[in-house]
């Protein structure tokens, strides 16, 4: 299996993951948030969309522009069908993608002001794994907020397996 095999087959079974979570949030409670500093629930949705849209799809173009985010959406149904339709995009540009594209080295900030150069591969697999960071948090905000967190890695207390 290549490398590119084993992030499309990670992806896809994350993917499968993270929608389960998005659409178990009560959709009333976008607005949520733990603590001051923390972000909404409805931007921490958003956020894997943009991981998709900036970061994957800017990885493989050559570059990474965080300062051009578009706005959310008004509602969760929006940014998830957003991030479906992400996903679909996403997919087909990682297959499209040469192995050269995939081993270039791009900028990418690697610390408060720093860029550092990583290969695309490496940014990709980045994205994917601040997606399921991402997807915790959410997860805790959906026990916050009322609503039932499905199974993830294994059981819930919502979701038992026995």
């Amino acid at each position: 299996m290549t490398e590119k095999e084993m992030f499309l087959a990670s992806y896809e079974r994350e993917f499968a993951t993270t929608l389960k979570v998005l659409k178990a949030y009560p959709t009333a409670k976008g607005d949520f948030k733990p603590h001051e500093r923390s972000m909404s629930a409805m931007q921490l949705a958003w956020a894997f969309v943009i991981e998709q849209q900036v970061g994957i799809a800017g990885a493989l173009a050559g570059a990474v522009d965080f300062s051009k985010v578009p706005p959310p959406p008004a509602t969760l149904q929006e940014v998830i069908a957003a991030y479906e339709k992400g996903h679909r995009e996403t997919v087909a540009k990682v297959r499209a993608a040469s192995d050269a594209t995939l081993n270039q080295t791009i900028k990418f900030p690697v610390g408060p002001k720093q860029m550092g150069d990583l290969r695309t591969m490496d940014v990709i697999w980045g994205m994917l794994f601040d997606e399921i960071h991402h997807r915790g948090q959410l997860s805790v905000y959906l026990r916050m907020a009322g609503g039932k967190v499905p199974s993830i890695y294994g059981p819930s207390a919502d979701e038992p397996w026995m």
